[in-house]
């Protein structure tokens, strides 16, 4: 592999509460998954991320969750698939706007907390992402977590699906990631990190949180923005992917 794209989770400030570095990210990854109002972000976060990613020559994302504020989208929600549909293209619909009034465009869709999660195995739920997106736009890939229904169904129904992987969360034998309500399940040492990452892009494998190696294949590795210290760990990752010749660009 001599090039991956590196994206974060943006836009996710409100109001007055400021959550993250997204300037500062900017300068490390290559994607932008921009928050779309519905698990944090408003308007003017919104338009503001988008322009500050344009400027930066990074690629923009919808960010689609829950409608889920107060547990910032990572809380399961059972909800029909037709409302979830329509809160999708909802979403997508208002980053859509905000990004044209900046002079860019969304580029991919990558769900968001507890919706990633619960569409890795829900049929029904992931179903209604799928139908959502190819409803606005058939060409916008979907990105998600490796061997999940929702990347099975986007092909299916015509979409590029995307692989994604983690580079400060912990992995399960299966795959899936560990619960963040379990002890390690987020990784902080930026230089765990740098390798976790190195090890994905190079052997396309990873370090589960039993010791066993999971194999591993992704067109695109995360590092979270609202992390402490996540601009330390991206930019660790970022300079150990240069040493190892492997260069850092957008898969949009």
């Amino acid at each position: 592999m001599t090039s991956i794209d590196l994206n974060s989770d943006v836009g996710e400030s409100f109001g007055r509460w400021t959550l993250g570095d997204d300037a500062a990210m900017f300068s490390s990854v290559s994607s932008a998954n921009v928050a779309c109002g519905f698990h944090a972000g408003d308007p003017s976060v919104i338009r503001r991320t988008c322009r500050n990613a344009a400027e930066a020559g990074v690629v923009i994302g919808a960010h689609v969750g829950y409608r889920d504020l107060a547990g910032f989208g990572r809380r399961f929600l059972d909800i029909s698939p037709s409302e979830l549909a329509d809160d999708v293209v909802y979403q997508i619909g208002a980053l859509q706007a905000l990004a044209a009034a900046e002079g860019t465009k969304v580029q991919y869709v990558k769900p968001h907390g507890g919706l990633y999660n619960a569409i890795v195995s829900h049929t029904d739920q992931a179903r209604a992402v799928v139908d959502a997106v190819k409803s606005v736009d058939p060409g916008l890939p979907i990105m998600g977590l490796p061997g999940s229904e929702v990347l099975r169904l986007a092909e299916e129904a015509g979409l590029r699906a995307v692989t994604e992987a983690f580079a400060d969360r912990a992995y399960n034998p299966d795959g899936t990631l560990v619960s963040r309500t379990q002890p390690g399940a987020v990784l902080h040492d930026p230089a765990e990190v740098a390798e976790h990452v190195l090890r994905m892009a190079t052997e396309q494998s990873v370090r589960t949180i039993d010791g066993s190696i999971l194999k591993i294949r992704a067109e695109s590795i995360c590092v979270h923005g609202d992390s402490p210290g996540a601009v330390a760990m991206a930019t660790a990752v970022k300079s150990a992917l240069a040493d190892a010749g492997i260069s850092i660009g957008a898969f949009a």
